[in-house]
């Protein structure tokens, strides 16, 4: 019934819970997971996570806050998406939250790690997992000159404003609701859910982070998904059932997943 969309099984507080964490998932009727690579050092647990276990997926992508990390390149991100169980290049992106006394300007190695993924996801025919704080400017300028509409893909854990929201969505990317839309400050943001269009919109948890409410503070799961669709189909004056159904076919289609 629902599809956590991204989430990361191979952090060591989840992974030391797995099997306890699928049975979950089961209970919950998430009947699927796809796992976030965020270092190419991280990729080949996450490729093993996703081939051990036939309800798991996985990506390949080095987030933009890593640092003091392989640096990866065009061809090894596009080997690493031939894997028949990657569906997806990221997480990648831009991230000016943390400059640590730098300026915008010394981020170009982000930038340039942006361009790369931007490239794998082209060569690839395989969508973007795209991450992206405090940086929304330059995220959608570099989306736009790289051509990231080919193949598209999804901006996570959205939490930018409608307009950003809006040029994703022009440029046939989906949005992505975390957990945070459940928080009582996300008020904004709950606007943007009523604004997306139903076939554009996907379900995740961003776990271990971001638990919704009832489980703000805790340990998150992708067991907990479906209290998203639940604030999600209230804001819009929907069916959970419906909600669900939508995301899991949004899911399966932008990351083209066989059908259950």
């Amino acid at each position: 019934m629902y599809i956590d969309s991204h989430c990361h099984l191979s952090f060591p507080e989840l992974k030391a819970q797995l099997p306890d964490l699928l049975a979950a998932m089961a209970a919950a009727q998430v009947t699927e997971a796809i796992c976030i690579s965020t270092t190419m050092e991280e990729f080949p647990e996450v490729r093993a996570l996703a081939d051990d276990h036939a309800q798991l997926w996985a990506t390949v992508g080095v987030h933009p806050d890593n640092e003091d990390v392989h640096e990866p390149t065009l061809e090894e991100l596009v080997a690493g998406a031939a894997h028949p169980k990657v569906v997806a290049i990221g997480e990648t992106g831009l991230d000016y939250y943390r400059l640590n006394g730098r300026s915008v300007a010394d981020m170009e190695w982000q930038r340039e790690r942006f361009r790369t993924h931007i490239r794998a996801a082209r060569q690839t025919a395989k969508p973007l997992v795209i991450h992206t704080r405090s940086s929304a400017e330059d995220t959608l300028r570099l989306m736009r000159e790289e051509g990231a509409d080919q193949p598209g893909g999804v901006l996570h854990c959205f939490t930018e404003t409608m307009d950003v929201a809006r040029a994703a969505l022009d440029l046939g990317f989906y949005i992505s609701f975390s957990g945070i839309v459940t928080f009582k400050n996300a008020a904004d943001l709950r606007e943007v859910a009523k604004m997306v269009p139903a076939d554009r919109m996907l379900i995740e948890t961003d776990s271990p982070y971001l638990a919704p409410v009832p489980y703000r503070g805790k340990l998150n799961q992708p067991a907990y998904v479906p209290h998203v669709a639940a604030l999600i189909a209230d804001v819009r004056g929907d069916s959970v059932a419906r909600v669900a159904e939508q995301c899991t076919a949004n899911t399966r289609r932008l990351f083209k997943l066989p059908a259950a």
